[in-house]
């Protein structure tokens, strides 16, 4: 019988090793059957994060032949006639095997202000078609962070507290391009949010299983929008104006 020969990474925060298998080959099968006939066979204290196994729960993100992905949706016939690396995700901590501490993620989440509207009374809440085919591929993002995994600032800079990367630009991007909401982030996308640091490579965009487009439709018109308020000339000259147009209508 055929067989697959991964090269799977053990070890912790402390240290590890690349460790060799060989798993029998069947039709269809995808690097996650492979890891799972591992802890079948060999070796059951493999830690490995999986939930759904359909490519919609983004747990079981890994590195395979350098490249990050999902691996319930990397076919081993795709490597025949070479060894297959399965390493866990570099930017983030690492905990054991090939599971990672991706909560800094979430803690990122939660310091983007949520969805805000303001409806007059007496009015429906009423949001037209072409607003929502605009903003609705961001919503199809399944949280797997590849993006984050790639990102250079992230990945080889470490700059966690300089950016909140492309995940969370995409979050942003579905708020602020949001008919009905009223909030203004450019602020928080300018400071905190550090969307400067990205140089718009495009390779967050590149392997997002979801096929979102990343940086032309979510990370360029959110820089757009910060160059306008903050960089535009004229509108700076206007702000420059404002304190002495208020001090005018106080007198």
């Amino acid at each position: 019988m055929e067989e697959a020969i991964l090269r799977v990474f053990r070890g912790d925060s402390n240290g590890g090793e690349e460790r060799i298998y060989r798993v029998p080959l069947k039709p269809g099968m995808v690097v996650l059957d492979a890891i799972h006939y591992i802890q079948a066979h060999y070796d059951a204290d493999l830690a490995v994060r999986w939930n759904c196994k359909a490519a919609r729960c983004g747990s079981c993100s890994a590195e395979v032949n350098g490249r990050p992905r999902l691996m319930c949706k990397t076919r081993l016939d795709e490597f025949r006639g070479t060894d297959v690396r399965v390493y866990p995700l570099k930017t983030f901590p690492l905990i054991k095997d090939l599971v990672t501490d991706v909560s800094w993620n979430y803690q990122v989440a939660r310091q983007i202000p949520p969805f805000t509207h303001k409806e007059p009374e007496g009015k429906p809440f009423i949001v037209h078609q072409v607003d929502v085919e605009r903003a609705q591929e961001f919503h199809k993002c399944i949280e797997c962070f590849l993006c984050q995994n790639v990102c250079h600032v992230l990945r080889d800079h470490e700059g966690q507290s300089a950016y909140f990367g492309p995940r969370s630009m995409v979050k942003i991007a579905s708020l602020e391009m949001h008919p009905k909401d009223v909030l203004d982030r450019t602020g928080l996308l300018r400071e905190k949010g550090g969307i400067a640091y990205c140089n718009i490579t495009k390779c967050c965009e590149d392997l997002c299983p979801e096929e979102i487009h990343i940086t032309d439709n979510a990370i360029i018109p959110l820089k757009e929008r910060v160059a306008d308020k903050y960089y535009d000339p004229l509108r700076a000259l206007l702000r420059s104006l404002a304190p002495s147009r208020r001090r005018e209508e106080s007198t």
